[in-house]
């Protein structure tokens, strides 16, 4: 079960979770408990052990991000530290030149840059074929215009990952190029306010004649939908093992509460309508872990697993806000209350439907996969 990387941040707990409700409700980044999680060495798990990783596969590293989401209960810090791996890390590790992964790859591990990756705009976000961004060649430069939005971890970010359109609309027109923070024509908005998820801070970005050295290319010119390929499927299964711990918390919590509050003489979770409602919780977060187990195994071995990986991600997300609605009326009065924390599980459960790719797009690539 890989217990060892399960417990990984557990010994951190106490700064994972510090000031959590003050924190959610400033929708402040938690610069502190960036650098607690900077100690558990969760960001290193994934990478080769000749950059100072740790030199996990895919699945063991789902296993670390499982245990960080049961762990804290910061759920924007545990996004930003999905996204931190995912972003940058994994698509380096995989199509970059040996001297972008010899010159960034240890401070991203390390956690000493903050990373994120731009795809979506503001003209459309899921679909990723046709951005309005561009790079045109100029000698040893591209020049980037246009804009992005709804970049996770750009206003902290020191290093972005661009998807930009180099050529025609279509799978072979997007190039990735990776960019500084503080580079001239690289503008970064100041965080946007959101329903959840609020410690993980996201933001605009925009390019006015951005220049950047054909050098700080991710992969080949064109290779661009490639790269976004390979990071996508990573970004469902890193992102929701993590919901997965989370999930897995919330219902301990939940019949550990309903085994205590007692209502008319006796514990509430003597009550039919209590018990069968943590019953369908637990086999919503247990059929998660399928989905999750299967499609990340299938994943490692290189199979084909687009109907898996839609799939994966719409029961997950879709489990999360649910287990989370039903954690809610369960716990009652307090269930509302903020200083609980239970309503925010919930408002954090939503965004999950829609980033990574929506339900509604992830059902129609199944659809499609059936000849629809």
């Amino acid at each position: 079960m890989d217990d060892d990387l399960f417990d990984l941040t557990a010994p951190w707990a106490e700064q994972l979770n510090a000031n959590t409700s003050e924190l959610d409700a400033a929708g402040a980044f938690p610069h502190d408990k960036w650098k607690a999680l900077r100690e558990t060495g969760l960001l290193r798990v994934h990478f080769a052990p000749e950059f100072g990783g740790a030199g996990h596969g895919l699945t063991r590293t789902m296993r670390a991000l499982e245990g960080l989401g049961h762990t804290s209960r910061d759920a924007g810090l545990s996004f930003s530290a999905s996204t931190q791996i995912v972003s940058v890390g994994v698509p380096l590790q995989r199509f970059a030149t040996q001297e972008l992964k010899e010159k960034y790859l240890p401070r991203i591990m390390s956690g000493e840059l903050i990373t994120a990756h731009a795809i979506t705009e503001s003209s459309g976000g899921s679909d990723a074929m046709n951005l309005a961004s561009f790079a045109r060649r100029d000698g040893d430069h591209y020049v980037v215009s246009g804009d992005k939005m709804f970049i996770t971890n750009a206003p902290v970010a020191d290093l972005f990952l661009l998807y930009v359109r180099t050529g025609k609309p279509g799978p072979f027109g997007l190039t990735t190029l990776l960019v500084e923070a503080g580079t001239p024509g690289l503008t970064v908005g100041p965080a946007m306010d959101k329903i959840g998820l609020r410690t993980s801070p996201i933001g605009t970005l925009s390019f006015d004649e951005l220049r950047v050295p054909v050098s700080q290319r991710v992969g080949q010119e064109g290779s661009g939908f490639r790269v976004l390929d390979y990071v996508m499927k990573r970004e469902v299964l890193f992102g929701f093992s993590i919901t997965l711990g989370e999930m897995t918390r919330r219902v301990e919590e939940t019949i550990a509460f309903a085994k205590e509050r007692r209502q008319f003489g006796r514990p509430i979770s003597s009550y039919q309508g209590i018990s069968h409602k943590i019953a369908d919780m637990r086999i919503r977060v247990e059929t998660a872990r399928k989905w999750l187990a299967d499609t990340g195994a299938k994943v490692e071995r290189n199979e084909d697993a687009a109907f898996d990986l839609a799939a994966t991600k719409t029961v997950v997300s879709e489990a999360n806000v649910q287990t989370a609605l039903d954690a809610v009326q369960i716990h009652g009065g307090r269930g509302v209350l903020t200083e609980y924390g239970v309503e925010r599980d919930l408002r954090n459960s939503i965004a999950g439907t829609i980033y990574s790719g929506t339900s509604e797009i992830q059902r129609n690539r199944i659809a499609m996969l059936a000849g629809l």
